[in-house]
């Protein structure tokens, strides 16, 4: 495993800020709150649901640069980015809401965030050699 590890950890970072702005009030928040049928926002510490998160993002990240490979080109990576968020995560999460009856709402919002997040993966490793 011939990785770049600040490439890898800064990735982790930028997809955990993508988070907080993608299901901010700013952008998807609101609906998203709706369309899972509102969330107890006193269940669970915030601290712990933060990092728990972050080492999620830290893991993504990481088996991402490992299928990557060292030095991908940035082409190469944005294309894998768009295969792992649309292809593998999104589809997954696709499936998953159909038997969860979730909405195609719903599927847009979280699957357009992992689309993004691995693209982001994409962007940074495929800059970073």
């Amino acid at each position: 495993m011939n990785i770049n590890l600040s490439a890898t950890v800064i990735a982790a970072v930028s997809s955990f800020l993508l988070g907080g702005l993608w299901y901010s009030e700013a952008l998807f928040g609101r609906t998203w709150n709706t369309e899972n049928g509102g969330i107890d926002k006193q269940a669970g510490h915030p601290g712990k649901v933060f990092a728990i998160s972050f080492l999620f993002s830290l893991i993504a990240a990481f088996t991402f640069a490992c299928w990557l490979g060292a030095a991908p080109s940035l082409e190469a990576a944005l294309k894998a980015g768009v295969l792992a968020g649309g292809g593998f995560v999104a589809a997954s999460f696709g499936i998953n809401y159909q038997f969860a009856q979730r909405s195609f709402k719903l599927w847009l919002i979280d699957g357009g965030y992992h689309l993004a997040q691995f693209c982001l993966f994409g962007l940074i490793l495929g800059l970073w050699h």
